[in-house]
């Protein structure tokens, strides 16, 4: 058989690998995306992975090509993987309120990309052990997350209060000083003597009780009521 078409075999086989390969990783990836629901889930890790490993193929393959007739850096087509996918992560970021989701997914979506490009160049151990190492954080880290967070309680705190300026801030300061997050905050016009309830749905640490809260709360001038629901 002739030199040039061993050596053609020989290079398509290893572009099948490192391509199958960057599937599989990114597979395994988006399945447990797809499993928690995630807008971008197991098909889009696949082709964000195979595309990038297809990218830094081409980048090789041009360097070896064109290498000695013209200056070309190998690294520039992954540069540009590495700093595009962004635009791809960000159609996962959906804010909730004065909360955000969906951050988890799109970082998931640049780690597998850079899975993809070592992938590609050849870098399979590199590949493989990011792969898992992403994959761990996605599973084993998630459960040990819902065990802290158990620890926290949410409530819905309704605070009826004069309709003054300064009041969202004196509030946030009372639960700040307690370390409570607030997830979320809706203004409920009831009273027309210059009245409002506002509702807080908050994020209390297991170590603050909510009757220290709220009598802090009715320290502050201007408010009225406070009641949890």
């Amino acid at each position: 058989m002739d030199i040039a078409i061993i050596e053609l075999m020989n290079f398509y086989s290893i572009v099948v690998i490192r391509l199958f390969l960057a599937g599989l990783l990114g597979g395994i990836i988006g399945y447990e995306r797809e499993s928690m629901n995630r807008p971008a889930g197991f098909r889009t890790h696949i082709l964000v992975c195979v595309g990038s490993s297809l990218v830094m193929i081409t980048s090789q393959f041009i360097f070896e090509q064109y290498g000695q007739v013209v200056n070309i850096d190998p690294a520039r087509l992954g540069a540009q993987v590495i700093s595009g996918i962004g635009f791809l992560g960000a159609g996962t970021i959906i804010r909730d309120g004065i909360s955000v989701r969906g951050l988890t997914t799109a970082a998931s979506l640049w780690a597998v990309s850079c899975v993809g490009i070592a992938a590609g160049i050849g870098f399979y151990g590199g590949a493989i052990i990011t792969a898992v190492i992403i994959y761990i954080t996605l599973i084993v880290l998630k459960k040990m997350e819902e065990q802290f967070t158990k620890k926290k309680q949410l409530s819905l705190l309704n605070i009826t209060t004069q309709n003054t300026p300064g009041q969202i801030g004196s509030i946030g300061c009372i639960l700040g000083r307690h370390n409570i997050v607030i997830k979320n905050i809706d203004f409920i016009n009831n009273d027309p003597e210059n009245q409002v309830v506002i509702r807080f749905l908050i994020k209390i640490p297991g170590n603050v009780q909510k009757e220290t809260i709220i009598g802090d709360l009715h320290e502050i001038k201007g408010v009225l009521k406070v009641f949890e629901e």
